[in-house]
């Protein structure tokens, strides 16, 4: 039973890195063809004008947030963890540097980049809110390395993730919003695009504590059984 309950998390760790990988997928497609338009030097378009006049932030928020999505989706296989520690930490020391340049290059487009059709003030105060939002949960993930609380670092580092790869849930949801309302309407997209977020951060959440009660659960076993070994020597 033991044995089928490991194969089972192990199967839905791998299921869950090749969801958030497909997920990844589509603003690193965008982002793509974003570069190939900044190097391949493309005409200016009303799509395209804001970051060819100023290249560098996008630059690094494609670069970035393609690391970052990548490579933190290999941070929810547990297994993999376990079995590479040293793998964990290396990872760490990259994702760390990579989300806040994915954060931070994505608050200075929100506050100096024109706005694109179809945006309007509410939504980059949104953007602004939760790039903070990213930016805060990564420095108390550093916090509770330093202070050796492992399991409240996890935590904010999966909701920095979570709130990282808005991009991904964003090109989904306002796929019937479009069809609907036009890509343009300025309503439409604020909603679904806060939504996104709201979205992904609901789910951080749920995993977070998944994680907890598995640790509990650990725990109390492992009481448990420390209490029959002291049962049996007595």
């Amino acid at each position: 039973m033991t044995a089928d309950i490991a194969t089972t998390r192990a199967s839905k760790s791998w299921l869950t890195l090749a969801g958030l990988i497909l997920l990844s997928l589509i603003p690193m497609l965008a982002g793509a063809v974003r570069l190939g338009e900044l190097t391949g030097g493309a005409a200016p378009t009303v799509h395209n004008e804001r970051f060819l006049d100023s290249p560098i932030p996008v630059l690094i928020h494609i670069i970035s947030v393609t690391v970052f999505s990548l490579l933190g989706a290999f941070q929810f296989v547990p297994a993999r963890r376990r079995r590479t520690n040293r793998w964990h930490r290396a990872a760490g020391r990259v994702l760390i540097p990579t989300g806040l340049l994915t954060a931070l290059s994505g608050i200075w487009m929100a506050a100096f980049y024109p706005h694109p059709l179809g945006d309007g003030d509410v939504l980059e105060a949104l953007r602004l809110l939760f790039g903070f939002a990213m930016v805060a949960s990564i420095l108390l993930g550093i916090r509770g390395i330093v202070r050796r609380k492992f399991s409240a670092h996890g935590d904010w580092m999966t909701r920095a993730y979570a709130i990282g790869m808005g991009a991904g849930t964003q090109a989904i949801v306002l796929i019937p919003g479009s069809i609907i309302f036009g890509s343009t309407h300025e309503l439409s997209r604020t909603v679904l695009m806060g939504a996104a977020w709201v979205i992904n951060l609901a789910v951080a959440e749920a995993v977070i504590r998944s994680r907890a009660r598995r640790l509990l659960d650990r725990s109390a076993g492992t009481h448990k059984h420390s209490t029959n070994l002291t049962g049996i020597t007595a």
